[in-house]
């Protein structure tokens, strides 16, 4: 009579981190969907004109397979089994959809607050993610994680502006306003990174 080897438990993901994969890879696949009807049929569509949407295809899925891809090579070089955190892979990758949702539905035009409400939510998605990934690493005391995590929100503000700024704003139609708009979103976005790291510092602090 012969007996299976059973895999040892960290071998094998819970069945909510399989649901987070399909999460992640559904996020993934519908961003890239849309980017690529944004770029190929820009000129049919008004809404995705002067937006630097062939630039976005090839950084938003560079920039959201980053960190996974990392990840998971440094996973393989330590030889860890643990599961992969693809809840906090799903939070990083969500406001890239949301973005490139909220040109798809006009939104950005047709909704005055809609620009706002993103850089202050996207941010609190994306620092949560990241977040959830310095969780499992031995930062401490609680308090301190949580500042790296706002200002980690503060620096990539700073450099999503840098880049929109550079892919369309400084050869298209919005340069007059770009200044009041730049400090907005600054503000918004690092609010959105403090709140991220105030929440994950408490969750730390209650684990610990």
């Amino acid at each position: 009579m012969t007996t299976e080897a059973t895999p040892p438990a960290s071998a094998v993901p819970p069945s909510g981190d399989v649901r987070w994969r399909w999460v992640t890879i559904a996020i993934f696949v519908a961003t890239v969907a849309q980017l690529l009807v944004a770029t190929f049929f820009a000129s049919e569509l008004s809404r995705f004109e002067g937006k630097g949407f062939g630039a976005r295809l090839i950084a938003y899925p560079v920039m959201m397979l980053a960190v996974p891809l990392i990840w998971t090579a440094v996973r393989s070089r330590r030889g860890s089994t643990a599961p992969l955190p693809w809840d906090g892979f799903a939070l990083i990758m969500a406001p890239f959809l949301i973005d490139v949702t909220g040109n798809t539905l006009n939104l950005y035009d047709g909704v005055d607050w809609w620009d706002d409400a993103n850089h202050f939510f996207n941010w609190l998605l994306l620092c949560s993610g990241v977040g959830v990934l310095l969780l499992r690493s031995r930062i401490t005391p609680p308090w301190a994680l949580g500042w790296l995590i706002a200002g980690l929100g503060a620096m990539l503000a700073i450099g999503w502006e840098l880049g929109e700024w550079y892919t369309f704003i400084r050869h298209g139609t919005e340069l007059d306003t770009a200044y009041t708009d730049t400090l907005g979103d600054l503000a918004l976005g690092t609010l959105g990174g403090a709140l991220a790291g105030f929440v994950v510092a408490r969750v730390s602090a209650a684990r610990s």
